[in-house]
């Protein structure tokens, strides 16, 4: 049995541990409610998410490794194809609807914040550095630490931030035609919102994460943290001119 243990890339939050075809990671008051969500897309059969296989001696938990590379680190061929814009957009979709019996259950411990109107639990970070692609396909999501109930549109308007994408720092998205992609994510989630609409929760969640970053800096220190979201707010402007 492969029992060495190998950091994996990202963890910016905590050190994420692949131990042969597992990782391991360490728990918080969080993770019973984590682990619920995943419970729930497994019984749904949501194909390409962690499963959970509980906790190791050193009380992290165990999760499935779901082999291939982050979608950020794929090729711009890879990264902006329209099938894998299409994958994305379905796959948020099957999370939303099959852990939406669990907004409800109010006594769960959420990491991030519940916003409201409360429709489902949302990841809060499904993007390119937390999809997963194999094979020139995107197979699957990782990272659901900060999961909490909240509005479809606030995965959604993210989603579409990296990977229609308007982010600043896009990589290979030069020429891309974002009014037609973004149209494409809508149908591939199966619900239809007004461009105005998706552009201005994009903009709070731009708002919303670069609080969040700056308090990280303070926190670590860290100067990359400051120039994230010295991006973010340039970006949020620049998408409130366009609403």
């Amino acid at each position: 049995m492969d029992d060495i243990e190998r950091h994996l890339s990202g963890g910016n939050m905590a050190p994420v541990i692949r131990v042969g075809d597992t990782v391991r990671r360490v728990t918080g008051r969080w993770t019973p409610a984590v682990h619920r969500l995943l419970g729930a897309l497994a019984d749904a059969d949501v194909e390409g998410v962690p499963r959970v296989l509980g906790r190791d001696a050193q009380g992290r938990e165990i999760l499935t490794y779901l082999e291939g590379e982050m979608l950020s680190d794929a090729t711009p061929g890879v990264r902006w194809a329209g099938d894998v814009l299409d994958a994305a957009g379905r796959l948020l979709r099957q999370l939303h609807d099959a852990g939406a019996v669990l907004v409800a259950q109010e006594s769960l411990v959420w990491r991030s914040p519940r916003r409201e109107p409360a429709e489902v639990i949302c990841h809060n970070d499904f993007a390119t550095y937390n999809l997963v692609a194999r094979d020139g396909g995107l197979v699957g999501v990782i990272d659901f630490d900060f999961a909490s109930p909240g509005p479809r549109l606030w995965d959604l308007a993210y989603l579409a931030y990296r990977l229609v994408p308007f982010a600043e720092d896009a990589v290979g998205a030069d020429g891309l035609d974002t009014d037609r992609r973004l149209a494409q994510l809508f149908d591939a989630y199966g619900m239809q919102f007004t461009e105005a609409e998706i552009l201005d929760v994009m903009a709070q969640r731009l708002d919303d994460l670069a609080a969040f970053t700056r308090d990280r800096a303070d926190e670590t220190g860290r100067a990359d943290f400051l120039e994230h979201a010295a991006m973010y707010e340039r970006d949020a402007a620049a998408l409130r001119l366009r609403c």
